[in-house]
């Protein structure tokens, strides 16, 4: 693997469900910590949104290697926070046998 540049500052973020005061729940975004990564952008495309087009571009984020279990350690159904920037986490895998680094599959929507 290449050197790696982790130049970029990332809030990780978890899913909450908090109670939407008529007996159902809403999903609310929480901040797990903040991570130093690499962002390589991939392939993007249009798509059709409910309200008009969206623009989908996919990532490979890569940062620091962390046990699993751990609150630093990204995993699929959380995201990446970047400023007003989100990148959803679709995938996580190590890069090497020693698990130096994670590799983050993400995908950032917005409105085209």
């Amino acid at each position: 693997m290449s050197a790696v540049n982790l130049s970029r500052e990332l809030v990780l973020e978890g899913a909450v469900q908090l109670p939407d005061g008529a007996g159902g729940f809403r999903e609310n975004w929480q901040a797990l910590g903040t991570l130093w990564a690499e962002i390589k952008a991939g392939s993007g495309r249009e798509t059709s949104g409910g309200f008009g087009p969206v623009s989908r571009m996919s990532y490979r984020i890569t940062v620091r290697g962390a046990p699993f279990g751990t609150a630093s350690r990204p995993k699929a159904d959380q995201r990446f926070r970047d400023g007003g920037r989100v990148f959803r986490i679709l995938a996580v895998g190590e890069s090497d046998a020693n698990g130096r680094y994670l590799i983050c599959h993400a995908i950032e929507e917005v409105a085209a």
